[in-house]
């Protein structure tokens, strides 16, 4: 007890507060730290995962049924009864999409090549700017349907542009690639995907998964 009767407090609870306070400090400085790091670790996972394994309910079933108008200065719009008859392919893009610049060289020399149709689907553009970027870049597809508002996209379970399906002569969705196109994709996995399908017998929806499709 101190000379004017207060008591003291004990040592250790003052030693016990300090080691509490820098604890508390060290917390606030490295909770950032720890986040960036769980975060990076995250998208990480994302960005190498393969496209084909990330699942899709609409794989071996029938598109959607959809109507679009064509894109603007365009004269074919998209619905889903083009897309029945022969195999083809559907790219869903958007000018203002950064991953669709990658993409669009190689479906310029698809088309070229005669290979396969492919289809546009135009993922909430405004009208000027999707004709505006196909003039500028090439227009490398048969149709190419507006869809404003994106609901079209929404019953096609897009994630995000850019994506491609393929869609067998049945109008069937065979495979489906989330993320932009490269040439090693289109050369090992959809043209000879393409080419068995157009072998299958019409009506014969085996096999039922996309990665037995995608061998």
């Amino acid at each position: 007890m101190s000379n004017n009767g207060a008591v003291n407090q004990p040592a250790y609870d003052q030693g016990s507060q300090a080691v509490a306070s820098t604890q508390r400090r060290t917390w606030f400085l490295f909770a950032p730290i720890v986040a960036f790091v769980l975060l990076s670790l995250v998208l990480a996972f994302g960005l190498t995962r393969n496209a084909r394994d990330l699942p899709s309910a609409l794989i071996g079933k029938p598109v959607p049924e959809f109507s679009l108008p064509p894109v603007k200065g365009r004269t074919l719009g998209l619905s889903s009864a083009d897309l029945k008859g022969e195999v083809s392919l559907v790219n869903v893009f958007a000018s203002w999409c950064v991953a669709c610049r990658y993409e669009h060289p190689f479906f310029m020399e698809l088309t070229r090549s005669g290979a396969v149709p492919l289809h546009g689907l135009n993922y909430k553009d405004r009208p000027d700017d999707a004709a505006g970027w196909l003039d500028r870049m090439g227009d490398p597809y048969v149709r190419t349907g507006a869809d404003l508002d994106g609901r079209v996209a929404i019953e096609w379970g897009v994630y995000g542009v850019p994506e491609t399906f393929v869609v067998d002569g049945d109008g069937r969705i065979a495979y489906r690639h989330i993320g932009p196109v490269a040439r090693d994709i289109l050369d090992r996995t959809i043209l000879p995907l393409v080419e068995r399908l157009r072998r299958r017998p019409r009506g014969d929806r085996k096999p039922s998964s996309q990665a037995d499709r995608a061998r």
